[in-house]
């Protein structure tokens, strides 16, 4: 599995967790979290997603439908979308990056815009937002924002964004380090994990993310040990770390509130990976 593909799963699973801060569809959020079963969710969320972008409609100035129509439109094209159709992928992220840029300009005024921004201005304007209320919208324009470079993974310009995501995560992460039970963390490490210490990259600023995803985590938030070891302990060949990692991971019980589909995908995901430890390393 591709970086860019390990990103869209991670956004996946933020972006579905998500929906349930919403108001109105927040019981089939809810079942959505808690299946264990990926193929039916996989079937079902079409439906979801005509119904919610159906609700946008008829609310345009509903700041929350707003956030569930980024969360499922992004959610969709990140995982579920085929790779061969790719136009179909970037034509959801774009719309879910849209209506997560739309909620927050309802949500605040100030935010309106901010798609327009360079860095600079959006590094500058950002500690404005530092209240638990503005969570839920920061939150939904880093990951959807990330969703949409995944799926525009071959255009230089839309890559070009990904200090713009990152900028809105940390600030994410700088109001609430534990929200979402380290996901924003998580993401962070990835994105610090990109290259090897030998090419530029930032191992010791990855792994302090991964390690306060795992803490914030509190052995409920599987996802983390995976991404830990696919994206971490592989690149830096350190075999140890990697095996603990996953064997962690299956020795926890995936059934937690809100988390149980993102940890039945973590762990399908850590068997497949320790199959293939011994080949790797």
């Amino acid at each position: 599995m591709t970086l860019m593909k390990h990103l869209s799963t991670i956004v996946l699973f933020m972006l579905l967790t998500g929906c349930a801060t919403t108001k109105l569809p927040s019981n089939l959020s809810g079942a959505i979290l808690n299946s264990d079963d990926l193929q039916t969710v996989k079937e079902g969320l079409p439906s979801y997603l005509l119904m919610v972008d159906a609700l946008t409609e008829t609310y345009p100035k509903s700041a929350s439908m707003q956030l569930t129509a980024s969360s499922l439109n992004g959610a969709y094209a990140g995982v579920f979308v085929p790779d061969d159709q790719q136009a179909r992928r970037k034509k959801l992220a774009e719309k879910a990056l849209e209506h997560a840029f739309q909620a927050f300009c309802l949500h605040d005024s100030k935010a309106c815009g901010m798609a327009e921004w360079e860095l600079d201005r959006l590094s500058n304007e950002l500690p404005q937002w530092d209240r638990e209320a503005d969570l839920p919208y920061l939150y939904a324009v880093g990951s959807s924002w990330a969703g949409y470079i995944q799926a525009n993974s071959d255009d230089w310009l839309a890559i070009a964004q990904l200090g713009q995501a990152e900028a809105v995560l940390k600030q994410v992460v700088s109001i609430a380090p534990n929200h979402e039970k380290g996901t924003a963390q998580l993401y962070l490490g990835v994105m610090n994990s990109i290259l090897p210490p030998s090419l530029g990259g930032k191992p010791d600023i990855a792994r302090g993310y991964y390690e306060r995803a795992i803490e914030a985590g509190e052995q409920q938030n599987l996802i983390i040990y995976v991404y830990y070891a696919s994206n971490f302990a592989r690149l830096l060949f350190d075999k140890a770390l990697h095996d603990r990692l996953l064997e962690e991971a299956l020795a926890l019980d995936p059934y937690v509130d809100g988390y149980t589909l993102q940890n039945v995908y973590a762990q399908e995901q850590a068997r497949a990976l320790l199959a293939s430890s011994d080949s790797y390393f």
